[in-house]
Formats: C-alpha cells, structure tokens, sequence
C-alpha cells in the first residue's frame, strides 16, 4: 500500500517511518530536518504544497504526524500553532478526499479537554479529519517514549538519552501524572488498522498504569546505574484517564507499563538497529 508520512523526520513521524516502511511503500516528508535522504520536503502548512504532493504520490492513507506537541511553544506562537498543528489537516483532508485517500492523524489526549492552544488545535483537527470522505484514524497518545532515530528533538525520551550519553543531571517531576505512550506501539496500531481497513474510529493508545516522569526516567535509567532526583514542580494538570477498552473491542495491541519499559531497556541497548532509516 502506499502511504504518505507528513512530519516523517520528527520525534515520532521517524519511528513511524522506521516501522512501516518495512511493510508498506512510504513516501516521508521533512521541512526543514531532512532526517533522512529518502525524505521530501513539505510545508504543511502551505494548502498548494500539500495539494501538489499528494496529487503527485496519489497516496492511499495519509499519515498526518507533522505538529509542534511543545505547549510552551504553542502559547507563545498560537498564530504559527495554529496553522501547523490545525489548518495543515484542514489541507491535508481537503486534498485527500479528492484522490479518496484515508487520513490518520496523531493526535493527542489533551484534545479530549484542551485547557491551551495545543489541546484547542488537535480538538479542532479532529473535527477536520472527520470530515475525510473515505475513512479515517484518530490516535490520541500521552507522553510518548521509546527509542526513535530522531534523537535531537527535544522531547521527553530524548532528555532520559541525554542523562544516560551525557551524564547530564536527571532530575525529574513527581506531581504530573499520565498514562505513558509507547512509540512503537503506535506503530504497531497503524499498521493492524491499515491491515484490518478499520476506519472512523478514535483511538486511546497508552498503557493502563498511571505514572509520572520521575517513575519513567527512574525505571529506565536505573537499569543503566543513573541516579534519577525527584523534583516537585507542583504541576497542576488534570489528571485525564483514557478508557482503553478500545484497543480490545478492535481486537488491538495492548500493553502494560512494566512490558514498555522492558522493551525500551532493550531498544536502547540495541539502539544501533534504528541508525538508518
């Protein structure tokens, strides 16, 4: 089958690349970190661009995973924001229904009750994407971990990857607390979605443990002998419990947080098999 990956040399869109590309024909998309020579470049946020390169690959799904998830950021910019994280699936969904392609879009817990600019414009990109003519795919991760070959992003995996190859100070926050995301399991629910044609469907992906960063970076660095600090920044975010009984009415991969973590151990002491994509 082939597919087009927006923000395929991102945190996430690289290990999405990775992952289905051993399966399926990707076409990857980058704009301004070309990850990997097999990527081409896309404004996302330009309505012509997109037009012009799905017309040209006449993909039959679209995987729309190009976004900025820092909040912070989001704030600061909600104009750019807005146009990257929102509008470009308004494009993306306009040009897909002319060709009848399907659209999965990553897109985030937070769009359950958005309390930021971030959460506003993934709520507001799901109302878009259900709007594509042919079928689509929402998936809403928490925090996100597990090795990518993008491991400069600064995102929350990458900082644990910093403190173990750097030796820098890890110190980490008790007070938020989620449900972990395990970035190959994303993988692995797009690819039994495209495999079982399961369309218009919002799906949680996470684990059903409830955890905070501190318990992630702890668990994974202390099987390399880090010392991990907890820090108490009193963060005053809502604790949001995804229902994942989804994932067993599709008859989907599960997985519990000891089994992500045993798994991530490995990914990183095996990490030299994610250097090419």
């Amino acid at each position: 089958m082939k597919i087009l990956l927006t923000g395929a040399s991102s945190y996430v869109g690289a290990r999405l690349f990775g992952d289905i590309s051993k399966v399926h024909n990707v076409v990857g998309t980058y704009y301004g970190n070309q990850l990997s020579k097999k990527f081409i470049s896309l404004d996302v946020t330009n309505p012509e661009e997109i037009k012009k390169v799905i017309i040209k690959y006449q993909p039959e799904v679209i995987i729309h995973a190009a976004s900025n998830a820092n909040a912070r950021w989001c704030e600061a910019n909600p104009e750019l924001a807005t146009k990257l994280n929102q509008e470009s699936t308004k494009y993306i969904v306009e040009t897909a229904n002319k060709i009848n392609a399907k659209v999965i879009l990553i897109s985030s817990f937070v769009a359950e009750k958005p309390v930021n600019v971030y959460g506003k414009t993934k709520q507001q990109s799901e109302k878009y994407v259900k709007e594509t003519k042919n079928g689509f795919i929402i998936l809403r991760p928490s925090l996100i971990i597990g090795f990518s070959p993008n491991t400069t992003n600064d995102r929350p995996f990458n900082r644990i990857l910093k403190n173990l190859d750097e030796k820098t100070e890890a110190g980490y926050d008790t007070s938020w607390k989620f449900q972990p995301t395990f970035l190959r399991h994303i993988s692995e629910i797009i690819l039994e979605v495209i495999k079982k044609n399961i369309v218009n469907e919002t799906i949680p992906i996470a684990v059903p443990e409830i955890k905070t960063r501190f318990d992630i970076a702890k668990d994974i660095l202390e099987a390399f002998s880090i010392e991990v600090t907890p820090v108490d920044i009193k963060d005053p975010t809502e604790i949001i419990i995804d229902d994942l009984k989804k994932l067993e009415e599709l008859n989907l991969p599960r997985y519990s947080y000891h089994k992500i973590i045993e798994q991530i151990i490995d990914e990183i002491k095996n990490r030299k098999q994610f250097s090419t994509i």
